[in-house]
């Protein structure tokens, strides 16, 4: 097997991935492997391996590759090598390029794991609620009276059933 990236030597270094369910192979030989960083597994870009071969590079052209982090000192290259950031001020001071890596990672931005069940209903009430304010100041600002008009019906239902 040919390597992907100079397609002149035999491949020895196979990588797989899977994005969106859809299966990506990447075969390195050793001296394209070695460039990449794979024979050494700090060297090796958390970003490279979840989005592709050169991922880690646009999200160092994105957010700049001399940014540190003011919390910890954390730069892009220590999140390159490390695969983790320093602090939770990172996830900030990162946010351009870190939000396309995060969505690639994990189904989305936000957590939606598991809660308390006493506060689960209530949870989804507030969300349901917002959602609806949200689309009613929209369908307002759209001159869209009949929509704007029924969502207002169901924010006076939910909220009723919210009192009882």
């Amino acid at each position: 097997m040919i390597c992907d990236v100079c397609k002149t030597n035999e491949a020895s270094v196979f990588l797989t991935q899977i994005v969106d369910g859809k299966m990506q192979k990447v075969n390195l030989c050793d001296s394209c492997a070695k460039a990449k960083g794979v024979d050494d597994p700090t060297g090796f870009a958390l970003a490279d391996l979840l989005l592709g071969l050169g991922a880690a590079q646009e999200i160092e052209r994105g957010s700049g590759s001399a940014q540190r982090c003011p919390g910890c000192g954390f730069s892009q290259a220590d999140f390159k090598k490390t695969g983790r950031l320093g602090c939770a001020q990172c996830y900030e001071t990162f946010a351009e390029g870190l939000n396309s890596l995060l969505k690639a990672m994990h189904k989305g931005t936000h957590h939606t794991g598991k809660v308390p069940a006493r506060i689960a209903l209530s949870i989804e009430r507030e969300t349901a609620l917002k959602t609806l304010q949200r689309d009613l100041q929209k369908a307002v600002a759209d001159e869209n009276y009949e929509t704007a008009a029924q969502i207002r019906d169901q924010l006076r239902q939910l909220e009723t059933s919210n009192e009882a």
